[in-house]
């Protein structure tokens, strides 16, 4: 069997689907916990009625980038693999990038090129390095979340504005720590960057302009469709 067909098998399927289903089950679970220890404390059914409603209305917005994200992403890994890594834990960005590097330590040029050859022998690897290294972050946190969450709270109590704007920075620059690599693979990835900051930069200066301030949920879902729109412009100027 080829890449293409081991990554979109009925086999690999099935396995996402208990996965899935599985975080489904626990999910539903600690609803139930969470919803009946509101009562306990003295919430109201109408009080928990709107935290539920208000809760899933901002996170359906979100998600919307993470469902274009999943068109890229399953295009060169496939749907299941793809849609578990994203709907469990993950970011296109580090899915990506993790992806390409199994690709690139195996020989290959991208994790595109991978997918062209259809060679299925590194799929074990991909799997492995697109799990192994997100999940030191998930381990680590158990040890010392509550030692961050704390100090992250006293940054900002202490500092206000600066305390809440220096965790944005460290925010932004664990994500801008890729860039550089995306940036130095050739010029239609520079170009596909650089059109994506200034769709960024039109839309911050829409929103401030006319304080549409409800639009800015929106403003990732639309970077992310109009710069994978100007790849494939880039890819005819650029080769």
């Amino acid at each position: 069997m080829s890449f293409n067909e081991i990554m979109n098998s009925v086999t690999l399927y099935a396995l996402v689907g208990a996965g899935i289903l599985f975080i489904l089950i626990f999910c539903g679970v600690t609803f139930i916990k969470a919803y009946r220890h509101g009562i306990e404390i003295g919430l109201t059914k109408d009080q928990l009625r709107t935290a539920i409603v208000s809760s899933a209305v901002y996170t359906i917005v979100p998600s919307i980038s993470i469902v274009i994200g999943l068109f890229s992403l399953s295009a060169v890994i496939g749907v299941p693999w793809s849609w578990f890594r994203l709907s469990v834990v993950g970011a296109v960005t580090y899915e990506l990038m993790a992806a390409d590097m199994a690709a690139t330590g195996a020989g290959y040029e991208s994790i595109a090129a991978l997918n062209a050859a259809g060679d299925p022998s590194v799929i074990g690897t991909i799997m492995f390095v697109m799990s192994i290294g997100i999940m030191a972050g998930i381990i680590l946190i158990l040890f010392f979340g509550k030692r961050i969450q704390a100090g992250v709270v006293s940054a900002r109590n202490k500092h206000g504005v600066v305390g809440a704007l220096l965790t944005g920075v460290l925010s932004l620059a664990i994500i801008e720590a890729f860039l550089p690599l995306q940036m130095m693979k050739g010029p239609v990835y520079l170009a596909v960057v650089c059109t994506s900051c200034v769709i960024t930069l039109i839309q911050m200066f829409i929103v401030k302009k006319f304080k549409i301030h409800w639009y800015r949920n929106f403003i990732m879902a639309v970077t992310l469709l109009l710069g994978m729109m100007s790849s494939l412009i880039w890819v005819q100027i650029l080769g």
